[in-house]
């Protein structure tokens, strides 16, 4: 085969994501994989649509904990159909529609396949990191699945130990993984509360199944976020929460704390407020999180690392996997996708979710 693609390219780590986007970042043709080079389980994937994730913006300035070795090609996941198999693959054949496993093949992933990323047009990876397409799925849908689904399964399920009847706050839910943790909130039986900074976006996750929204947008003369636990507390009986996922930290997660009801538990998914426009790890400004109130509520604090464990404890991780692609083959999770984009556009489409104007999911379609 001769057909010739393209693909996207990160020549080296970038001082700021705005870098990465405008000058770094570059569209190159590339040849149809030599298959004289490759193993007898490797599979030759046609890329019909990859997510643009948060992770791949800070994998660009090095500062998520896992870095990719440049140049590499950017997407942590991907969809499309098998164009080749090797001679050893026996689950896979031509025209089978597959998604990739982001522990097994692209950026977030180690060893010979990390360099194949989704934004291209062709990719590589073993038999064993691709998983069939859930029927019901598009192509969009089906590259937006495991990270963002198997992250608030981790830290809801085995790290918060979520129980029916229980209440959730969810911080950063209009985000794809925030959206997908409502999802599961909901499919165990929870109440869920949300919070954001867009009316409109927090009005497409309360239809998304969200019981209670929160703007936690700067009131009009006042600096910082809205004192908010009070809402929460309405929303709760005056309780507070069970259980609160932060994805956000910062002013927004200290608030969150302290919506915690007595004995609840605070799961901490990420810290995108204190992300820099800067690059390197020395960057990150830590949190500060109130001692006291952990100790006078008698609050769990826990860290909730789903792709580490997952990288240091695979057998562990299998249940996780086997329970999210479940799910979603009996329709019962359903990835929202807001934005697409050609190839070509691919700095429309990453500036798009650096900017925050993305519901849920941004794809390119190759």
């Amino acid at each position: 085969m001769n057909d010739t693609g393209r693909k996207i390219i990160l020549p080296r780590y970038a001082d700021s994501p705005g870098q990465a986007i405008d000058s770094l970042l570059t569209l190159q043709e590339m040849d149809f994989p030599d298959v004289s080079e490759l193993g007898s389980t490797d599979v030759v994937v046609a890329v019909k649509s990859t997510s643009v994730a948060y992770v791949d913006l800070i994998m660009m300035t090095g500062q998520y904990q896992h870095m990719a070795d440049p140049p590499y090609t950017p997407g942590l996941e991907y969809s499309g159909e098998v164009v080749w198999a090797g001679s050893d693959v026996d689950n896979l054949k031509p025209g089978d529609r597959v998604m990739s496993d982001f522990m097994a093949v692209g950026p977030r992933s180690k060893g010979d396949y990390q360099h194949y990323g989704g934004w291209a047009s062709y990719a590589v990876a073993p038999k064993h990191g691709l998983h069939p397409v859930p029927q019901q799925y598009d192509f969009d849908e089906a590259c937006s699945l495991l990270v963002n689904y198997e992250t608030p399964y981790f830290a809801l399920v085995k790290r918060a130990d979520l129980q029916p009847g229980e209440s959730v706050l969810i911080t950063g839910a209009s985000g794809a993984a925030g959206m997908a943790a409502v999802q599961i909130a909901k499919l165990l039986g929870a109440s869920v509360i949300v919070t954001g900074r867009s009316d409109a976006k927090l009005a497409t996750v309360k239809a998304y199944g969200a019981d209670h929204v929160i703007n936690t947008s700067s009131i009009e003369g006042q600096d910082g976020v809205p004192r908010f636990r009070e809402t929460v507390k309405a929303c709760t009986g005056g309780n507070g929460v069970d259980v609160v996922y932060d994805s956000v930290g910062g002013e927004v997660g200290q608030e969150a704390l302290r919506s915690l009801a007595f004995g609840g538990r605070y799961v901490i998914v990420g810290w995108a407020s204190n992300v820099p426009d800067s690059g390197g790890r020395a960057a990150f400004a830590p949190d500060r999180l109130p001692t006291n109130i952990m100790q006078m509520k008698c609050l769990q604090v826990m860290g909730s690392p789903m792709a580490i464990y997952s990288q240091r404890y695979p057998e562990l991780r299998a249940a996780q996997l086997q329970q999210v692609l479940a799910w979603a083959e009996e329709g019962k999770l359903r990835p929202y996708v807001s934005h697409r984009f050609p190839l070509a556009d691919f700095r429309e489409a990453v500036r798009a979710k650096f900017d925050g104007d993305v519901t849920g999911s941004c794809i390119l379609n190759p």
